[in-house]
């Protein structure tokens, strides 16, 4: 893959979900955010920074398939290296699942503006909910599955229509006000907006609505996992790592704005108790049919192509595992024909159908978006750490970093990250912990936990077997896999 494909697999993993749904239906989620989702959303791209920076510095290193876990385990330890990734392989199975389950609330809504009441009474039934995204969560698995050149054909042109249809959302929600959505209320429902002031929210609640828009810019890491695939990779995963963020961000700050200019957060805020809420819904109300049909295609494109870019990256994180004997050797077997990783598309395909039925269980998907944050926070602080670490584990690697080579400004920066991550973690945790809920299995802080107590049993168990056989572990972290 060249820098377009790196980048636009980057950006295809983190533009869904993250834009269409989350920074409305944070007003359900962390009660009192009102009209200060934006600078939250703002806040919440300083933790991605330094994460990005930490990975740009190691992919330059160490570009190989497998992302986080080679650069955990050649820099910081083998253990910590498959913690790390195992927990970015769960949080980013079960966003997968996420994206697949609400991407039928987009098709019902095409439906209501559409005038088939039928076809979206049909789409709200439990069975639909359950056929739509298992068949395009597998239907996506072959596209995989096929190889690089059918991953290419598919995600790009998905990823330009979700940047014009996005840019058709920007442009319509500038052009409309509140009170023209207010008309549009008073004359479709037949009655006023509430009105509520938005008071200036506590520090608590604008660093808890931080840290789950934070989930918004959790993507670009995909993009080191295609390490093995990449052209010029110690160039251009640095580098589509960077485009990725930056791109990605101006479009969600553009994107969110541009809708709250036209909806009153109030009405978002009073709506999201009830039902699912997603931004081309909202622009419904002042849009004719055509363009609201238009709008909600292009948020239900968007959900759907995250789907393959974080297959693709899943799935190399379990062929690294295997291809260095610390999973079964199976998982790194490739299609004879197709020469890709199948039976890890396969395996993590699994775990997001389990992830699909989990939210339906649950009647919610934000239990996803939860796990992901705390998964995929970890494992950024564990990339900091790595950078620190690197030049005394391993300085023979350490000597090959093209991204901020001097030392004294990845001290700092890797330091500085592993701060603010730390303050995310630390809030977003306390907020689950803290959190009403029926029962633990509702947490996902104990739930993380116990993925990383089973993640932990692999491990030893692994290693084990292969000195029990006389392979010589600390020469396998030593150097990279083969490239």
């Amino acid at each position: 893959m060249g820098l377009v494909a790196l980048t636009a697999t980057g950006i295809a993993s983190m533009v869904g979900a993250g834009i269409n749904i989350i920074p409305f239906m944070i007003q359900r989620n962390v009660p009192g955010i009102g009209a200060w989702v934006l600078p939250a959303f703002l806040f919440a791209a300083v933790p991605a920074f330094f994460a990005g920076l930490a990975y740009s510095i190691l992919a330059s290193a160490m570009p190989r398939a497998g992302g986080s876990y080679v650069y955990a385990s050649r820099a910081l330890n083998p253990y910590l290296g498959f913690i790390a990734s195992f927990s970015q392989w769960f949080a980013l199975c079960v966003a997968i699942g996420v994206v697949s389950y609400v991407l039928v609330p987009f098709l019902r809504d095409i439906a209501i503006a559409a005038q088939w009441q039928g076809v979206s009474a049909t789409l709200d039934s439990g069975a639909m909910r359950l056929a739509i995204p298992l068949a395009v969560l597998w239907a996506f698995t072959a596209v995989n599955i096929l190889g690089i050149k059918s991953y290419e054909r598919i995600l790009v042109p998905l990823l330009g229509l979700t940047f014009v249809l996005g840019g058709v959302v920007i442009v319509a929600g500038f052009l409309f006000t509140h009170a023209d959505f207010a008309r549009a209320v008073l004359v479709k429902e037949g009655r006023a907006l509430p009105q509520q002031v938005s008071d200036t929210p506590s520090l608590r609640v604008f660093f808890t609505a931080a840290t789950v828009l934070f989930s918004g810019y959790i993507g670009f890491d995909a993009i080191a996992q295609a390490g093995g695939e990449a052209k010029n990779p110690n160039r251009t995963l640095p580098l589509a790592i960077g485009l990725a963020i930056l791109l990605a961000s101006t479009f969600y700050m553009l994107f969110a704005a541009a809708v709250y200019h036209a909806v009153p957060w109030q009405y978002v805020a009073e709506q999201s108790v009830t039902r699912t809420v997603n931004a081309p819904g909202l622009l419904g109300y002042v849009l004719p049919a055509g363009w609201t049909v238009v709008i909600v295609a292009g948020g239900a494109v968007a959900l759907a192509k995250d789907v393959p870019a974080m297959l693709l990256s899943v799935s190399r994180l379990m062929f690294a595992w295997a291809e260095d004997g610390i999973f079964p050797s199976v998982v790194a077997t490739l299609h004879p024909r197709h020469r890709t990783p199948h039976i890890a598309i396969l395996a993590s395909a699994t775990m997001a159908t389990v992830a699909i039925l989990g939210c339906h269980l649950a009647g919610d998907f934000f239990l996803g978006v939860d796990i992901l944050v705390t998964a995929m926070l970890a494992n950024y602080i564990l990339m900091c750490v790595s950078v620190l670490t690197l030049p005394r584990r391993n300085p023979r690697i350490a000597r090959d970093v093209r991204v901020l080579p001097n030392r004294g400004a990845q001290v700092i920066v890797s330091s500085l990250g592993i701060v603010v991550l730390g303050t995310f973690l630390a809030v977003h945790t306390w907020k689950d912990l803290t959190a009403p809920v029926a029962a633990w299995y509702f947490r996902s802080t104990p739930v993380w936990i116990l993925v990383m107590c089973v993640a932990t049993v692999i491990f030893l168990r692994e290693v084990s077997a292969l000195r029990r056989r006389g392979v010589n572990v600390n020469a396998i972290f030593a150097e990279l896999p083969p490239d």
